[in-house]
């Protein structure tokens, strides 16, 4: 097939057969740098597009971060409340078992009368 591109050449001078050498030279190179560059640039789409998924995971997993951050946040105030409430709780029967304990000593005290009263 070769021959057959190379037929229509046949009886053209010098001088335009070195310029249509040239030509087709030219043509070749740019075929090859086309080629280059077609494939640079989608090895930069295959980049970007695995950039843009990183992009996209980190942005998922910000997310769900974000989420649990604020559902920690939540439990923390939620254990915070109860402990208040623990806390108050005591207090409260700190003071009855004070109060009970004041009425337990003085209940003693008016035993060991009556018993006193009683010996004699």
């Amino acid at each position: 097939m070769s021959w057959a591109m190379e037929e229509w050449k046949e009886g053209l001078s010098p001088r335009v057969l070195q310029k249509i050498h040239e030509l087709e030279s030219q043509v070749d190179k740019l075929k090859k740098e086309r080629q280059q560059r077609q494939f640079q640039l989608e090895s930069l789409e295959a980049a970007l597009q695995n950039q843009k998924q990183k992009v996209e995971n980190e942005k998922n997993e910000a997310a769900t971060l974000k989420r649990e951050n604020q559902s920690l946040m939540e439990l923390c105030d939620s254990l915070e409340k109860a402990k208040q409430k623990i806390s108050h709780d005591l207090q409260v029967k700190e003071s009855q078992v004070n109060i009970q304990s004041g009425q337990l000593n003085s209940t003693k005290k008016d035993i060991e009368k009556l018993e006193q009263e009683l010996k004699r």
